[in-house]
């Protein structure tokens, strides 16, 4: 087992780091992919084969912190999972003074998020969502398998390698992404706030459990186009979640199958050891037993009205927090296409810094890669 420090970070690498100018190898092209805080996402070229990538561009000092060990840990994961066909290949790492860039497998389908909001022929159907959902926890199922939390399961981290015809998955964004052992208990505020399971809001232990209920968030978001906890304002998405506040409405759920909501009822269960895990999950008969699972061929076709205008995408596409707040920010995402549509409510950046949830002075930085 490679070494790790004791909130879960990996703490050794087996990839090489080139020093030599990234762009002797690789020629930058069209227009960036996602920009952020930290991080810049650009398609790329590589001279000698004509293949394209993602050059995932990761400043290594972030508020005035070195956070180089963050990359690694990124890198560090990338490789555990490198047998993984659902998982985002790293193909190369370059360092500069100032960066990390790690040249990545291009998912040229983009977010499932864009089908997500979509509506009419554009949107999943069904049947799209159960072959999706199995490839995303055979993904997940490799990674918990080797000890591995992801931590930002969202729409945005899932990527496609084609939107039509519709392709396979490819998880993305490892950047908050924890190693737990069987002596560690890892607690941190980490996640995107309309995902975050309950434990990770009262502070609890992180365990594999906590992505499953992430999962269960985004297959909800696939079949209904909505954001399942996501409130008026922080305090009501929080108090949403705690109590497991969700609409399993047949207005919510008009035309899909009652095994599909069952499904998502075996994630989205406050207790972490009572809800299934990605192995249980997939032997779910909604996964298994429909060769037609939807009468109406496209999802959410008529839930427009719950969509907000397009916005950029959450996180790495966020202005910096206002100075002074006591951020312990809830973050996330990878790569970004710009000029996408929004779920129910708009993505914000939450501090936990009111009740009922209190404050941890331990957590001095965010993350975000």
């Amino acid at each position: 087992m490679r070494p790790m420090s004791k909130n879960g970070i990996v703490t050794k690498i087996n990839s090489r780091i080139r020093s030599d100018p990234f762009t002797a190898c690789y020629d930058l092209v069209g227009r960036e992919l996602g920009r952020g805080k930290f991080a810049v996402v650009k398609k790329c070229v590589e001279k000698a084969t004509g293949k394209q990538y993602a050059a995932k561009f990761l400043r290594k000092r972030r508020k005035g912190m070195d956070c180089r060990m963050d990359v690694l840990n990124e890198i560090a994961v990338l490789e555990l999972a490198k047998a993984n066909p659902y998982v985002v290949e790293l193909h190369e790492v370059y360092e500069t003074s100032s960066e990390i860039i790690l040249v990545l497998e291009c998912a040229a389908g983009g977010e499932i998020f864009n089908q997500c909001v979509a509506d009419n022929d554009e949107a999943f159907t069904e049947k799209d969502v159960i072959r999706l959902a199995k490839q995303i926890l055979t993904g997940v199922a490799f990674l918990h398998w080797n000890n591995v939390v992801h931590l930002d399961l969202k729409p945005q981290n899932i990527l496609l390698t084609s939107a039509r015809p519709l392709g396979d998955i490819r998880i993305v964004d490892f950047g908050l992404s924890r190693r737990m052992d069987s002596i560690t208990e890892v607690r941190e505020i980490l996640g995107t706030p309309e995902y975050v399971a309950p434990e990770i809001l009262n502070y609890e232990p992180i365990s594999t459990a906590t992505d499953m209920w992430s999962i269960g968030v985004l297959i909800y978001v696939m079949l209904t186009g909505e954001s399942p906890f996501l409130g008026d304002d922080k305090q009501e998405t929080f108090l949403n979640i705690s109590q497991v506040n969700i609409d399993y409405s047949q207005d919510t759920f008009e035309g899909i199958s009652s095994q599909a909501i069952d499904f998502i009822k075996s994630l989205l269960v406050k207790n972490p050891r009572k809800r299934a895990t990605a192995e249980e999950a997939l032997t779910h008969p909604w996964l298994n037993s429909h060769p037609h699972p939807h009468p109406n061929p496209h999802l959410h076709a008529v839930k427009a009205s719950s969509l907000d205008e397009p916005e950029t995408s959450q996180s790495e596409s966020e202005p910096e927090s206002p100075a002074g707040s006591p951020d312990l920010d809830l973050i996330g995402t990878y790569l970004l296409y710009p000029g996408q549509g929004e779920l129910k409510a708009g993505r914000h950046t939450f501090s936990f810094s009111e009740p009922p949830f209190a404050t941890r002075p331990e957590i001095q930085q965010e993350l975000i890669c």
